[in-house]
């Protein structure tokens, strides 16, 4: 499909929606012409009906920490196409798809899981797993990174944080991918399918529901639901909601930034040179690899009333979709943005985890799982090099990658 040329697209006719524009990478000149002349841009038509794109970074941060006018409560994605038939359509509340006080009490009571001292309880885990799987690659041979390494850790992690049985743990991956697919990209055939199958998450999760309630509280994911005072009498919808969000969160901004990292040193390979040179940049780069990929393309809001934004009228009901991929490159905040600079000054300023009151809730663990498996890295390999082109993921949503075809060179 080929995509038009974003200077002679009429403005009036941007939909940045389309998801074959990101699995193409063709996204940042539409995006940089919309912060030049329409930082707060109506789409009137486009398969999931009309909604404002909001693309320059202060506007979305003050979108993003203003809740209580654009709300959450409506869902946080565009949502399937409104040509979808309503009975293939699962509503699953979740609190990140919520305002307060709700919100905050659901929030609250799976907060520990990312606390200070279960994330130093973590690291030796992490750093044991990241070992094993790189040790684990072939050598002389090219394989996919996306598989053997960005998923595998990710999932072996959230599998940890479930308690999840560990042997069935691509389960986690699966689910993941279908709550976030279309038709489209082959991981589901229908609309109808997704539902299906995301009903089967749920009974799966259900048994582990009622294995776990009558026992003592424990400290994974699951048992914090099933005994916390604000959760424990959820819907069986609402539990799923919480699940998706819960294995999405975990699974896809992680896996995608983890492959996002090899692919932004290699195509800015003199920074490669400066990580070999001082690998205590690690930490530094965790974060500039963050805002360089943006795992997470946008979060969607509905304004709760009428208000004014960029100087153009929102009125209440409106979709307001907050593109962080393009607030990361906005070179009115960001010097350089395009540019990937491990050592770039205040990187961690950036809105890939969003702000306010849904700021990401296990951001702390997805920078630490980063940094530790780039120290692991760097003692084992001087060079993990893309052998051939890389398949972006078919969503305006992820940013991220399915295949990326790698061989490593070790030490």
């Amino acid at each position: 499909m080929d995509i038009p040329n974003p200077q002679t697209v009429p403005l009036e006719d941007f939909d940045l929606s389309d998801p074959h524009i990101f699995q193409q990478d063709a996204h940042w000149g539409y995006f940089k012409r919309l912060r030049e002349e329409a930082p707060a841009h109506y789409c009137r038509e486009s398969k999931f009906g009309p909604y404002w794109s909001v693309t320059r970074f202060n506007d979305i941060l003050s979108v993003d920490r203003n809740h209580q006018v654009f709300s959450s409560a409506d869902g946080i994605t565009l949502g399937p196409p409104i040509s979808v038939p309503e009975q293939e359509v699962l509503d699953t509340p979740m609190f990140i798809a919520m305002d307060p006080p709700k919100h905050d009490v659901q929030r609250a009571t799976v907060q520990p899981v990312a606390e200070p001292r279960n994330l130093r309880a973590l690291e030796a885990t992490i750093r044991e797993r990241a070992a094993r799987i790189l040790d684990s690659l072939p050598e002389n041979e090219t394989f996919n990174w996306v598989d053997l390494v960005s998923i595998e850790l990710t999932t072996q992690m959230l599998a940890t944080l479930f308690d999840f049985p560990f042997e069935e743990r691509r389960k986690l991956t699966y689910w993941s991918d279908v709550a976030t697919a279309s038709p489209e990209t082959g991981i589901i055939a229908s609309f109808a399918e997704r539902r299906a199958e995301l009903l089967k998450c749920l009974e799966y999760f259900t048994r582990l529901w009622n294995e776990r309630v009558n026992q003592p509280p424990a400290h994974d994911l699951i048992s914090m639901l099933a005994h916390g005072k604000n959760t424990r009498h959820m819907e069986p919808l609402e539990f799923l909601g919480n699940l998706i969000l819960l294995i999405v969160g975990g699974n896809d901004t992680t896996r995608n930034s983890i492959s996002g990292g090899v692919v932004a040193l290699n195509q800015h390979p003199e920074q490669y040179d400066k990580l070999r040179a001082n690998p205590g940049l690690i930490p530094n780069m965790v974060s500039e690899i963050i805002r360089w990929q943006t795992p997470l393309a946008y979060m969607r809001r509905i304004a709760a009333e009428d208000t004014e934004l960029c100087g153009q009228r929102i009125r209440a009901g409106d979709k307001v979709v907050m593109w962080y991929v393009s607030g990361n490159r906005d070179e009115t905040v960001i010097d350089e943005p395009d540019a990937f600079i491990i050592d770039r000054k205040n990187a961690r300023h950036h809105l890939s985890f969003g702000f306010g009151i849904h700021r990401c809730m296990g951001n702390r663990l997805a920078e630490m799982q980063l940094r530790i498996l780039w120290e692991e890295i760097m003692s084992r390999f001087r060079f993990v090099e893309v052998v051939g082109p890389q398949v972006r993921t078919l969503s305006s949503f992820v940013r991220g990658y399915t295949q990326l075809p790698v061989r490593v060179h070790r030490l």
